[in-house]
């Protein structure tokens, strides 16, 4: 079956943070429920490339290269053969209104077109990546810095916690929709040093700006890789 998107996902910058379960509960799809590591819940402010962007196997003119941020949290579905680890998105940005259609009309995704620009720079064995993104006239962003080569997960790690999650879940009336990312493992850097710089109550919500004004638990920038994403599966429920 040909997937519904296909694209290269680059230089994903990965700010994960703890926070109160009780925080993100509400958001929860009906049929999944909320995924742990040791017992602690987690949120991550994530920014990358998406390129060479193709819809139903077509590129999209002035549509293929872009950025995305979003702010995410960690489910799990049962399902007849193992458990089905997800993501829920508290909200997505990118640059283009179309895009955001897009990912609204077709799977019911919390989009926002805003202005949004990025700088990557890997010289002398120094990465940078920063996005940044326009709001009510000022520029907010998220940096991170490495050096070093990329180093593979650790099974079992909490970086293979965070990055691999290969299902996507969202909110509906009577239940959830569902669809699948595939993507190969990636490697990591580990951030040497990060700034997350952005009025949380209004982009987010009131109830994650503690949380996101503390340290994080983590910061590294994955490699990315090729990735494709399915069509939907409304699941409704009983």
């Amino acid at each position: 079956m040909k997937p519904f998107l296909s694209a290269n996902w680059r230089y994903l910058a990965m700010l994960n943070y703890v926070v109160d379960p009780a925080l993100v509960k509400p958001l929860v799809p009906a049929g999944t429920e909320i995924d742990c590591e040791n017992g602690e819940t987690f949120v991550s402010v994530v920014g990358f490339l998406f390129l060479d962007t193709r819809l139903l196997g077509l590129p999209i003119p002035l549509h293929r290269d872009f950025e995305e941020v979003n702010l995410r949290f960690y489910v799990r579905r049962k399902s007849a053969d193992t458990p089905r680890r997800g993501v829920v998105f508290v909200r997505e940005l990118v640059p283009r209104r179309a895009i955001a259609f897009v990912a609204r009309a077709f799977y019911g995704e919390r989009y926002v077109a805003l202005p949004m620009k990025h700088n990557i720079e890997h010289v002398d064995g120094t990465l940078s990546v920063e996005y940044s993104w326009r709001r009510r006239k000022k520029w907010e962003f998220l940096k991170m810095s490495a050096s070093g080569e990329p180093q593979s997960i650790p099974a079992g790690s909490h970086a293979e916690f965070i990055t691999e999650h290969y299902w996507g879940y969202t909110c509906l009336r009577d239940g959830c929709s569902e669809y699948r990312a595939e993507h190969p493992c990636w490697k990591i850097w580990n951030a040497a040093r990060f700034e997350f710089s952005a009025d949380v109550t209004p982009l987010y919500g009131e109830q994650f700006a503690e949380t996101l004004s503390q340290p994080p638990r983590s910061a590294f920038i994955a490699d990315g890789s090729r990735i494709t994403i399915q069509k939907r599966e409304i699941l409704l429920s009983r």
